[in-house]
């Protein structure tokens, strides 16, 4: 055996074949599974994009390097489910560019946090988190409560995400600043909030997220992105 081994060691092209031979072996047990019909449990609806608002509290979510210490990617491990809700599917982060499944969890997940707090408590826990969590260690974000949000280059982010697959239509662009008062209720014409549901869905939240201030701010932006984690699809199982 030893004389095997030595082999082995002493011969590039033995180890090469065997090494091919080993991850080949472990790649088919991974893949496949996936062939099998019976592993397609989870159906989903059309995922709906990111609102304007959404997507410049997405862009913030980046910025600040949350998915540094939070992510957003549940396993199907008994216990992250019980703890998080419902595992992740691969169709909820299809038009996120960049993703933010994220590596580390000095925080918890937030995969499924929208609406699972109030937009009050969102506004305060980035605030000041200690104000709620004594023990948090994550820092404060005091300005997004009065920094007004910057649209100047909002159709541009769009128009370029239109580019790589994201199904926003021309209108969607050309309407996108509306649409951000439309969903914070400062526009409250009929038509507009119609046509704002028809384009996205008459599930996304209509309300002024940041009530600390009437500005248009990056908190409020923020917060519906939080407040629509989890739930731009409706998830049911085959089981």
């Amino acid at each position: 055996m030893n004389g095997f081994h030595s082999k082995i060691e002493k011969s590039i092209f033995i180890l090469l074949v065997l090494t091919i031979f080993v991850t080949s072996i472990g790649a088919i047990i991974q893949i496949f599974p996936l062939f099998k019909k019976e592993v397609e449990a989870q159906e989903t609806q059309k995922l709906r994009p990111y609102t304007p608002l959404e997507l410049q509290g997405f862009f913030i979510y980046k910025r600040e390097g949350c998915y540094g210490c939070h992510s957003q990617q549940i396993r199907r491990l008994s216990d992250e489910v019980e703890r998080y809700g419902h595992y992740s599917l691969a169709a909820e982060s299809m038009y996120d560019f960049p993703f933010t499944w994220g590596s580390k969890r000095t925080g918890p997940d937030l995969a499924r946090v929208g609406e699972k707090y109030s937009d009050d408590w969102h506004t305060e826990h980035l605030f000041n988190p200690r104000s709620l969590v004594p023990e948090s260690i994550m820092p404060s974000y005091p300005f997004l409560l009065t920094k007004k949000l910057n649209t100047s280059n909002l159709k541009e982010k769009m128009s370029t995400l239109k580019l790589i697959g994201v199904p926003y239509s021309d209108k969607d662009i050309d309407a996108s600043e509306v649409d951000i008062q439309v969903q914070l209720g400062i526009n409250q014409d009929a038509e507009a909030l119609a046509d704002f549901q028809k384009r996205y869905s008459d599930k996304v939240s209509i309300r002024k997220f940041n009530r600390k201030t009437d500005e248009i701010t990056e908190m409020d932006a923020l917060v519906a992105y939080l407040q629509g984690l989890g739930n731009k699809i409706e998830i049911t199982s085959n089981k």
